[in-house]
């Protein structure tokens, strides 16, 4: 028997299958139409193309296995989280998702925290409110297409459209639905106060389960499209970077991770809820079950590369960019980059931030720009974990995923600037892992046991000197620089 994880991530959907054991028996991943980006700091995707693709991946991994859908014992979902989703009444579509990292409802944010007090969002949500949640994205649907806001019945994230797809039910969970606005972290439910005070009606919302409960089954028609077979369980799963925490054993106290993918997330694992005073990083709820979650995100992590690639290296693959980057000596002769592509949230909370190489001379090369990118992105992810250790959460070390992890070179100087041990699993697959082993769970009986037959650690590599101390010195100058540009961000429109 096998079990299926399903990711809807940002670039495309992937599907896993694994054993019992949590071996890795066949993944298949399609791709997703490019984001829409009609202004700047604007991000939108069709939630028909998640729905596309996950059918293509389903079927991918199935035939890459050589199996039927009957030997699909549960499904797990995982998704970019904060995505907004709205459905009419015949449960259409009303337009384009507004996903994670788009930017453009800071005048809503401002509206709620007017509205209904920012100490009162603290006190109902754990967290403050930011332009990349759900609820701004709501609001500017109000107030920038009230003909689109009046067919609205129901509110979905973008893993749950899926869902919806998949089994006909409106269902999310609980570590997903932490990151709208709307939801009661610290008692795992739908916050009436919120939607009283911004007036959005509860029965918009689904009804909210654990990560590894069973939400629905695979209905008929998407039996027919998909290759699974009907009635096979589909569990709650987990937002991307609580499936990935699950993918990457962080069930207990003292191991973080660090997930660079598009965004770039630090996560810890805490037994009850924790808060930044400042609101720097998330509480939400954890895929495990009664535990909670701390998380710092670089919204433009691998983004950075990524963006390099495509603009200035086009047709150049990663390995070859961050062969290049050896070429220059650590610091990129005294060159910084600060990754804020799409706005930033940890340290800084700024939709209006933006991207910069800083120290640029003439005597700078290509390598030059690269490393700095790959540092600046190490650097913000430290801005995370310092936070997470002022907050008194414990950190013996720090397991690296995502594709950042793939790089011997990126993982040395994730340890040089973090000055800590820095692990790598077995199985490098992240989010559709995690969705794989929620569903799984129900046969260990917790989330945690599965982890413990699944996870293994397979390599570390140690911090070095003099790299630690040079990159402590560097990270501070790299923490000067944004104050200093944050009056200009102002002015750039």
């Amino acid at each position: 028997m096998f079990w299926l994880g399903l990711d809807i991530g940002t670039g495309g959907s992937r599907a896993l299958l694994i054993d019992r054991e949590g071996r890795v028996h066949a993944g298949f991943t399609a791709a997703h139409e490019e984001m829409m980006m009609e202004r700047p700091l604007w991000a939108e995707q069709r939630p028909e193309n998640w729905w596309d693709a996950a059918q293509a991946a389903i079927q991918g991994a199935l035939n890459q296995a050589g199996v039927s859908g009957d030997q699909v014992r549960a499904v797990g979902l995982s998704g970019q989280m904060h995505g907004l989703v709205i459905l009419n009444a015949s449960g259409s579509v009303i337009r384009p998702s507004l996903i994670w990292c788009d930017q453009r409802s800071q005048p809503q944010v401002d509206w709620i925290n007017a509205t209904a007090g920012a100490d009162n969002v603290l006190q109902w949500t754990a967290n403050p409110v930011l332009t990349g949640f759900t609820l701004p994205k709501l609001l500017w649907v109000r107030d920038n297409e009230p003909e689109n806001y009046d067919c609205v019945r129901n509110v979905l994230l973008p893993k749950d459209y899926v869902r919806y797809q998949l089994t006909g039910e409106f269902a999310s969970e609980v570590s997903d639905a932490s990151g709208t606005a709307l939801f009661d972290v610290v008692n795992r439910r739908w916050s009436a106060d919120m939607c009283a005070r911004v007036q959005i009606p509860v029965e918009w919302l689904p009804k909210v389960y654990e990560s590894a409960e069973v939400t629905g089954v695979v209905s008929p028609p998407a039996a027919a499209v998909t290759g699974l077979k009907a009635g096979t369980p589909v569990v709650g799963g987990g937002g991307d970077q609580a499936s990935s925490a699950v993918g990457n054993g962080i069930v207990e106290a003292g191991i973080v991770s660090c997930t660079v993918g598009t965004s770039g997330v630090v996560f810890a694992h805490t037994e009850m809820p924790v808060y930044d005073p400042k609101g720097r990083v998330h509480t939400f709820c954890h895929a495990a079950p009664g535990k909670w979650h701390v998380m710092g995100v670089t919204q433009g992590a691998g983004l950075s590369l990524q963006w390099f690639r495509n603009h200035l290296a086009p047709g150049s693959d990663y390995d070859a960019l961050t062969a290049e980057a050896m070429q220059a000596p650590a610091g990129a002769n005294g060159l910084f980059w600060l990754p804020y592509l799409m706005g930033e949230r940890t340290p800084h909370l700024d939709a209006s931030a933006r991207a910069a190489w800083v120290g640029l001379t003439a005597k700078h090369q290509r390598a030059d720009l690269i490393r700095a990118v790959l540092e600046g992105v190490a650097y913000s992810q430290n801005d995370c974990l310092e936070i997470v250790e002022q907050m008194g959460v414990p950190v013996r070390s720090v397991r690296l995923s995502g594709g950042g992890a793939g790089s011997e070179f990126w993982r040395q100087m994730f340890a040089d600037v973090f000055a800590r041990k820095v692990t790598t699993l077995a199985t490098q697959e992240g989010s559709a892992y995690g969705a794989a082993l929620l569903a799984l769970a129900n046969e260990y009986g917790s989330v945690s046991e599965v982890c413990k037959v699944a996870i293994r650690e397979v390599s570390s590599v140690e911090p070095r000197e003099p790299d630690c101390s040079f990159y402590r010195n560097a990270h501070k100058t790299y923490q000067a620089i944004y104050p200093a540009l944050k009056p200009v961000y102002g002015l750039l429109g």
